[in-house]
């Protein structure tokens, strides 16, 4: 195993003339070599350093760490998202002049250490040879509103703990930064005011979010959106992905974005969550594979098919040739007469209803959320609320497994036009347990193309996302859909009025209706596979 030299707190001039630190681990022969490059708003020390600083360099690369403007000796103010492009390419070519640069490089990184990769790697060049990515995605915009609604536990958790890393101690705010914001969310404080409650200041990028919509046409996303360019990268990419993460439905679409381009991007899908540590291990084999790969040429450490997943409820990992997997069929789950969910269609019957008041969000039980332990939990205690409709199948006679993305296309007829349609999928055992699998959300709100068109009746035919899943319900456990209004605090409440978050105005529950019948036939769309063994 190769010795490593460490230089700490290099200087990195910008355009702009802000000076960007780094740390530059290189083997002991101190050779032109490739370079790997990460950027971090988190600091350069600690597990980062230590794990992939060293252990990168001991395969015989140089490593440079460095941290992102306004930030851990970084020159400059921080505005997350926004300098990531402009600071990242000014990197590459301080990089190019370096008498150690072996003349090809890669990237490295999760979270948002992926998102600054994206930010150049259309923009890199040639001498861009590989990217490891884990956690993340092209654009962030879309997992700060889900569905359109405001992810407000993740938002609010992401931008407290970078204050607090910004300050004196601050190392411990990733342990702090859940617990002050759970506890601002609590606190029945305006939206607008809750950054003040979790931090004790206001934060620009959390202000940032609750005014600046979802709509990617907004002219805040265009320097911090990119996704468009994603099938321009011909840099080999690896991705690594959790099933209870927050940012996997966007890291899948920039798998397909480079596939539709016609690249051979690796794929791996565990059954973890955002902060994780158990992704640690699996992201330093398959990232130190690839950067051997494809910056020295030795392939012998890659496996042979692209897609590795891991199958929930089978406890069983599977390597495919893409995905969505190969043999994946789409079949209709119907909500039925009586709270059922059956394969066979609806037969006429009158619609559920429930309703739900802001003033007093349905709650959430896990879920993916940013900075908490997103792991499945027992929905029990969520299942006896009176704005939860709750449609179960009979039990199964045999195993269903199901790979691939998920739908939901329910019909829908609210009081206000502005509601939220919040759809849950759940694995219940024969104890009786009811396990979350996957969830989604669809905020609504007249004539913006949120929700399909009135039909004269008042009722919208809605479509939701939800998480993708490889997902095993077994023999003699039963499938179960969720349909609400709210998952506080995973999203932020729907006032009913159509106010933007930042208002303090006032609030009109919403008394909604399910439809389930021949002509209005809701159903949630999954992703059937034949079960292996």
């Amino acid at each position: 195993m190769r010795r490593v030299r460490l230089q700490r707190d290099v200087p990195v001039p910008m355009p702009d003339g802000v000076t960007l630190l780094a740390d530059h681990y290189a083997p002991a022969s101190g050779g032109r070599a490739p370079v790997i490059l990460m950027r971090s708003p988190y600091g350069r020390r600690g597990w980062l350093g230590l794990v992939y600083g060293r252990g990168f360099a001991r395969q015989g690369f140089h490593v440079v760490i460095q941290s992102c403007r306004g930030g851990f000796g970084s020159g400059g103010s921080l505005d997350p998202l926004g300098d990531e492009h402009d600071d990242g390419l000014a990197t590459v070519a301080w990089l190019r002049e370096q008498p150690w640069y072996g003349g090809s490089f890669a990237t490295f990184g999760p979270s948002y250490l992926g998102y600054t990769q994206w930010a150049i790697a259309p923009y890199a060049g040639p001498e861009l040879k590989a990217m490891a990515l884990q956690i993340t995605a092209s654009q962030f915009r879309d997992a700060a509103y889900v569905g359109g609604a405001f992810a407000l536990e993740s938002a609010l958790s992401w931008t407290t703990l970078t204050d607090g890393l910004s300050r004196r101690f601050g190392g411990a705010s990733v342990l702090t930064a859940p617990r002050l914001t759970r506890r601002a969310v609590l606190s029945g404080r305006p939206v607008a005011e809750l950054d003040v409650v979790s931090a004790g200041r206001p934060l620009r990028f959390y202000q940032d979010l609750i005014t600046h919509h979802a709509d990617p046409h907004v002219p805040y996303w265009d320097k911090r959106d990119f996704s468009p360019k994603v099938g321009e990268v011909d840099a080999a990419v690896t991705m690594l992905g959790g099933w209870y993460d927050v940012f996997l439905p966007w890291q899948l679409k920039d798998y397909a974005a480079l596939r539709a381009a016609g690249r051979r991007p690796y794929l791996t899908i565990g059954p973890w969550y955002h902060i994780d540590a158990r992704h640690g291990r699996p992201t330093l084999i398959e990232a130190t594979a690839w950067f051997r790969a494809h910056l020295l040429g030795d392939f012998s450490r890659l496996r042979p098919d692209p897609v590795r997943i891991y199958v929930t409820g089978a406890g069983e990992w599977r390597d495919h040739s893409d995905w969505p997997v190969p043999g994946m069929r789409e079949q209709r789950w119907h909500l039925q007469h009586g709270f059922g969910l059956g394969a066979e269609g609806p037969r006429e019957a009158g619609p559920d209803r429930f309703r739900y008041h802001p003033g007093h969000p349905t709650p959430v039980i896990g879920g993916p959320v940013l900075l908490g332990d997103s792991r499945p939990r027992d929905q029990r205690r969520l299942e006896q609320r009176r704005d939860v409709l709750v449609y179960s199948s009979p039990a199964l006679g045999q195993a269903v497994e199901t790979i691939g993305p998920v739908r939901a296309e329910l019909f829908v007829r609210s009081s206000t036009p502005y509601v939220d349609v919040v759809v849950r999928v759940c694995d219940v055992h024969p104890d009786g347990r009811s396990v979350n699998v996957c969830e989604g959300v669809r905020r609504l709100s007249p004539g913006d193309g949120t929700g399909g068109e009135d039909d004269g009746d008042g009722v919208r035919r809605v479509e939701v996302d939800l998480w993708p899943m490889a997902h095993r319900f077994g023999r003699e456990h039963r499938i179960r859909v969720h349909v609400a209004a709210g998952a506080y605090p995973t999203i932020a409440r729907n006032p009913g009025t159509g106010d933007p978050l930042a208002s303090d105005g006032a609030m009109v529950p919403a008394d909604i209706e399910v439809f389930h019948t021949p002509d209005r036939p809701s159903a949630v769309v999954l992703p059937l596979c034949a079960p292996r063994g």
